[in-house]
């Protein structure tokens, strides 16, 4: 009986050549970019820009990107400052894409300036580059380095996820006016060590500004 013939790793690697012809469309990346063409499944992040705008999410994930914010969710800095806190961006993406389906892939080395950290960073979901932003983070002290290194990725995530939508509504100025009006409110406060006033801003249902600042 004639024994059957075994393909080869040679034979194997003939057959699934990825010449320019036999390269799926949606992989026919080029190499000047990052993600060689020979293992579209794995991407150089660091690089490259594989998948960007190949096709819109399911209409389910869309939904979860772009789900109005809940007014309860935000907050505002004394300084008047408008945001959402970074976990919330986070748990956006884990209900649209699911925990370990989405990622932070570091574009260039870590920038430690006199006073500023910063870094790029894209986003990727799903296996598809999503955005880029570069984070950055203030320090006052060396030993905050690391520290402002990790502020540095949040800052860059919550860039990040404008381009997905995801409260899009903190980058509107007329949602930002009719939000301080309707939910915060500007107070005069008093450093009590200096004797000093100034205006401050928090929510209406938060409490009244602590030591060192007294409102009056």
């Amino acid at each position: 009986v004639p024994s059957e013939s075994v393909p080869s790793s040679h034979d194997f690697l003939s057959k699934n050549s990825t010449s320019s012809t036999s390269i799926p469309a949606e992989f026919a990346e080029s190499t000047a970019i990052g993600g060689s063409p020979r293992d579209p499944s794995h991407p150089d992040w660091s690089r490259s820009y594989f998948g960007l705008s190949t096709q819109p999410f399911p209409k389910e994930v869309a939904e979860v990107l772009m789900t109005p914010i809940d007014p309860l969710d935000v907050e505002i800095k004394p300084d008047g400052l408008v945001y959402l806190p970074e976990i919330k961006y986070r748990r956006v993406l884990n209900k649209a894409f699911g925990p370990g389906g989405w990622g932070l892939a570091p574009r260039s080395e870590t920038n430690v300036g006199p006073r500023v950290v910063s870094r790029e960073y894209a986003l990727v979901c799903l296996g598809r580059l999503v955005a880029i932003a570069r984070g950055e983070q203030e320090y006052f002290d060396p030993n905050g380095i690391p520290t402002a290194t990790e502020a540095c990725k949040s800052n860059a995530l919550m860039r990040c996820c404008k381009d997905l939508g995801i409260a899009s509504e903190l980058w509107d100025p007329r949602f930002i006016r009719e939000f301080k009006s309707k939910y915060c409110i500007e107070v005069f406060v008093e450093d009590v060590r200096t004797k000093k006033k100034k205006k401050l801003w928090r929510r209406k249902d938060q409490p009244a500004f602590e030591y060192p600042f007294k409102e009056t």
